[in-house]
């Protein structure tokens, strides 16, 4: 397996060719798989569910469309995006098993700085619940948005983890749909914890080859070229 980690944010149309490049190179011709983690500059994707009344202030940052799954989401500095190309097939696993590990690698890194992730039937994503005392008020908060993509068994896309992105940017849209009261979006910084990219890198190579199981890493720091061009 490939393994990336970039700094320097990279363009989307950028990280979108290169997985869809290595989505078809894992399926024909055997590449390796990849995990490539990076920031983006500030934009928003819309997911093949994604409702036009949820981009609520259109020109405020780019739109992509994308053909994850979902609706829509935010990518900008600050938030940590794991793309994960991953072949299916040859780890003898289906869609709804790789989307519910994917959940378990989140939740798995969070709980190495004490935060307890949680999923919810309905909404996809992984959850923090903030309530006070006995449960009231309600608030649960999202700390990271899944969406996956598969073609010929061969799955990209992945999850993005909010460390200390200015959540105002959220505020453009309905993020993945969520508009209810009582539900918003966090981050690591803004429940008290003052976590490293590097410390989130680290916590999320645990956590995979806990889920995933042990690989033969290969780094690159191809995640580090900020623009369209090749790496």
């Amino acid at each position: 397996m490939e393994w990336r980690a970039g700094r320097r944010p990279v363009v989307y149309e950028h990280a979108l060719a290169e997985m869809e490049a290595r989505a078809a190179a894992v399926r024909d011709a055997g590449a390796p798989e990849l995990v490539w983690l990076l920031e983006h500059p500030p934009l928003y994707t819309a997911g093949t569910s994604a409702k036009p009344a949820d981009l609520l202030t259109p020109d405020r940052f780019p739109v992509h469309k994308t053909g994850r799954g979902g609706q829509y989401t935010y990518h900008g500095p600050g938030q940590r995006v794991a793309y994960a190309v991953i072949d299916l097939k040859g780890r003898g696993i289906d869609v709804r098993d790789y989307v519910d590990r994917l959940e378990e690698w989140v939740i798995r890194a969070l709980g190495r700085f004490a935060v307890v992730g949680e999923r919810r039937p309905g909404r996809v994503g992984i959850w923090v619940d903030r309530s006070g005392p006995g449960g009231t008020p309600f608030k649960e908060d999202k700390i990271a948005a899944i969406g996956v993509r598969v073609r010929r068994w061969v799955a990209f896309h992945g999850l993005a983890l909010n460390v200390e992105p200015d959540l105002s940017h959220f505020q453009g849209i309905v993020p993945c749909g969520i508009g209810d009261e009582g539900l918003g979006v966090t981050s690591l910084v803004d429940l008290g914890l003052p976590v490293t990219m590097d410390e989130v890198d680290h916590a999320l190579e645990d956590a995979f080859t806990e889920v995933f199981g042990p690989f033969d890493k290969r780094e690159s720091s191809a995640g580090d070229t900020p623009s369209g061009s090749a790496p």
